[in-house]
């Protein structure tokens, strides 16, 4: 049985902390380096088997191509990442979770728009503010929390549903 609380909100008590958020970011720009590590990796590989038009077009690529280059693989990073698993790489390690104010799963299109929004001008020091939201959380209408204080939340308020209602 697949019960959710009808009066779940994220509050600010279980947003994940500005000291986590920083630690996403480090963690994240590695792993968006990774990610860039194996996709070179992969055209080499190409290249390998006696397909070389990919190497040859990135090895002579323009400034603009390769800043829209690096635009598509830190949205594909952080969109599939997201979409599949809720978080990155960093929030992985710092057990945290992208959700919506009403503690469900981002649709493919928040998603989208918050990994877009990262690409805002000094985007990355907008977590700063009183609530530690960035732009991309707010603009998509998304919020990372600590999974464990989300969990014991989302659990709580289940329960207290649940109180005087006869089991199934």
């Amino acid at each position: 049985m697949n019960i959710t609380s009808r009066n779940f909100l994220v509050t600010p008590q279980i947003y994940a902390s500005k000291e986590k958020r920083f630690v996403n970011m480090i963690i994240d720009f590695a792993g968006y380096y990774i990610f860039s590590i194996l996709i070179g990796m992969a055209v080499g590989f190409i290249a390998l088997l006696g397909i070389e038009g990919p190497l040859d077009y990135f090895s002579n690529i323009s400034r603009v191509e390769e800043y829209i280059l690096n635009l598509i693989i830190g949205l594909t990073y952080y969109f599939l990442m997201e979409i599949f698993f809720q978080k990155s790489l960093g929030k992985f390690i710092t057990k945290t979770i992208v959700v919506l104010k009403d503690g469900s799963k981002p649709s493919s299109g928040d998603i989208f728009i918050r990994s877009l929004c990262r690409y805002i001008p000094f985007e990355a020091f907008s977590f700063l503010g009183d609530q530690g939201r960035g732009w991309h959380d707010s603009l998509s209408e998304t919020y990372v929390v600590d999974e464990v204080k989300f969990k014991i939340k989302k659990e709580t308020e289940l329960e207290l549903e649940l109180i005087g209602k006869p089991l199934e």
